[in-house]
């Protein structure tokens, strides 16, 4: 599927944009895609920052800021998208900016997470076999926690409060 879209995005930015250098012209069309990605730079610099403030208003109350991370990855995405030329990227990046479709987008994310993490939750190998008993000692002896292996596991919490949360600090 992965590959099926970097094969498909680039045909499909082409087609797009010199379908609008026939009709705008070639300079127009160059000139529109850097005012897009310079807006679209600022745009991502604008509502990461107010990502990354109520993320440390979260941790600040004692709160695990899982609404605010997840945001704060698309919003990376968005800058992505909004960096690469073309217009078809250029406004899916745009649509992620945009609170609302953010918003939906993160509780369609949450969901999948949280469907996909009850088969047993999500373990993370660091050397050895990972267990999802906890931690365990028989892994190699030159692991990077001293043939120690670390199991983390993931979950969603509704807090009653009508928002997601996300981590065991909801």
């Amino acid at each position: 599927m992965l590959f099926l879209v970097f094969l498909v995005t680039p045909i499909v930015e082409l087609v797009v944009i010199v379908r609008v250098a026939g009709s705008a012209g070639v300079l127009n069309t160059i000139g529109l895609l850097v005012l897009v990605s310079v807006v679209g730079a600022w745009l991502v610099r604008r509502q990461g920052l107010g990502i990354v403030r109520r993320a440390q208003a979260e941790m600040a109350e004692g709160r695990m800021p899982g609404r605010e991370l997840v945001d704060g990855l698309l919003v990376l995405f968005a800058g992505a998208l909004m960096l690469t030329p073309g217009f078809v990227t250029d406004a899916i990046g745009l649509l992620l900016l945009l609170s609302p479709s953010r918003m939906m987008i993160r509780r369609i994310a949450t969901r999948r997470l949280g469907r996909s993490n009850r088969g047993g939750g999500t373990g993370w190998q660091f050397g050895g076999v990972a267990s999802h008993e906890g931690w365990r000692q028989d892994g190699p002896a030159g692991g990077p926690f001293g043939g120690g292996i670390l199991d983390a596991d993931s979950w969603e919490e509704d807090s009653g409060d009508g928002q997601d949360r996300l981590g065991p600090g909801a």
